[in-house]
């Protein structure tokens, strides 16, 4: 939960002060003085000079990326018109692609295209950049949104006052698709509560739903629940927390949550490279709390009737391997997928690791068919993230 979670008090005598992580991340200090507040517009325009120089980056190591980026709207996607991806020789892809060990699309056997990326807390469409790029490259049909508040979606984030509003983007979105289209939706990080939100609203319209190193919580349970064997208590975190943010007045609940950009770069980004770090620290926006918050109401009848997959990374500082350990034995999925050296962020550190668990669950096909937790293989991992 951004670096607030860094920061605010575990479970110890009161008096102890808040502690950082610092046995799993070091200290990390908060940058003297303040910086003069950016307009809406000066924002975003840093996001997408930092978002260019990322796209540019990622060309230039050897990655296709021409996509459309709509400025006007929620999503970052690119069609692939017939017949383009047949045209793509392998020549053009990163040698992490073409590789033996490359895992092999059968296009024919899908039960759906189309992957739906759900952003976690303080994210956007933009973090799934690589993502998008090596989905579309295997002929799949991609699209990133921004939740409410999140990304280019203007909304104050301490106005969203339910997970309903928040998740209003990704529900708008399934609820137009077209009869009898699915969809393969996956949620990163606090994602997965609007995921499992979904799940219980639109169940009829997702194939499977991919948890990435989220929280995929159970009936009655808040996503902050997650984290709070780790952390204070939900009542302790509010009282004391440094960096909530008071939107209505410091005389009223507090409405959301700042990051500390320093901190940041050791919880999410400890396996990350520095440009996309760069990346985040100009793009990421304050947290909505009521979300985090909310206790999320699940049913077997609707979001208990379809596939769940949860995706572990063993090199976690914000969800720790035994907190994610933990998600999977109190609520089952389906299967479970391994990155080992994976962050907190691995459409960053590990995207072509995590390409391949993604393009695997997007063929799997028959209900019946559990797919076993499996690890990615050390030799797997370097012939996969040469680039």
């Amino acid at each position: 939960m951004g670096n607030a979670f860094g920061c605010i008090q575990r479970k110890q005598p009161r008096g102890a002060g808040l502690a950082s992580r610092s046995k799993r991340m070091g200290s990390a200090r908060a940058p003297r003085g303040g910086a003069a507040k950016l307009t809406p517009a000066e924002e975003e325009l840093l996001h997408r000079q930092a978002l260019a120089m990322a796209i540019h980056q990622h060309l230039d190591a050897g990655g296709s990326m021409s996509r459309r980026i709509d400025a006007g709207g929620a999503s970052m996607s690119r069609r692939i018109g017939p017949g383009n991806t047949s045209s793509r020789r392998h020549g053009n892809l990163p040698e992490s692609v073409t590789n033996a060990k490359a895992v092999q699309v059968v296009l024919e056997n899908l039960e759906t295209k189309k992957i739906v990326l759900v952003h976690g807390e303080g994210f956007g469409a933009w973090c799934w950049y690589k993502t998008i790029s090596l989905l579309e490259e295997a002929g799949l049909d991609p699209v990133a949104l921004d939740l409410a508040g999140s990304g280019i979606d203007h909304t104050d984030a301490n106005s969203i006052a339910t997970l309903e509003e928040y998740s209003k983007p990704l529900i708008d979105y399934l609820g137009k698709l077209p009869e009898n289209e699915k969809v393969v939706l996956v949620g990163h990080s606090c994602g997965g509560a609007s995921v499992s939100y979904a799940l219980e609203h639109c169940a009829d319209k997702i194939s499977k739903a991919v948890f990435l190193t989220a929280t995929m919580v159970k009936d009655s349970q808040r996503p902050f629940d997650v984290f709070s064997e780790e952390l204070a208590s939900a009542d302790v975190f509010l009282q004391e927390s440094q960096f909530l943010l008071y939107g209505n007045g410091k005389d009223k609940p507090p409405t959301g949550l700042r990051f500390d950009k320093q901190q940041i770069k050791g919880l999410y980004f400890n396996q990350s490279p520095s440009k996309d770090i760069a990346l985040a620290t100009v793009s990421m926006r304050p947290i909505p709390l009521a979300p985090i918050m909310e206790k999320l109401s699940l049913t077997a009848e609707k979001y208990g009737t379809v596939r769940r997959y949860f995706i572990q990374t063993l090199d976690d500082h914000m969800l720790s391997p035994d907190a994610q350990e933990k998600l999977v034995r109190e609520n089952p999925p389906d299967g479970i997928f391994k990155i080992k050296g994976g962050d907190h962020c691995p459409f960053f550190s590990k995207p072509q690791s995590l390409h391949k668990i993604l393009v695997e669950i997007a063929q799997i096909q028959a209900p019946s068919m559990l797919f076993p937790g499996k690890a990615i293989s050390e030799e797997e991992e370097e012939s996969t993230e040469k680039s």
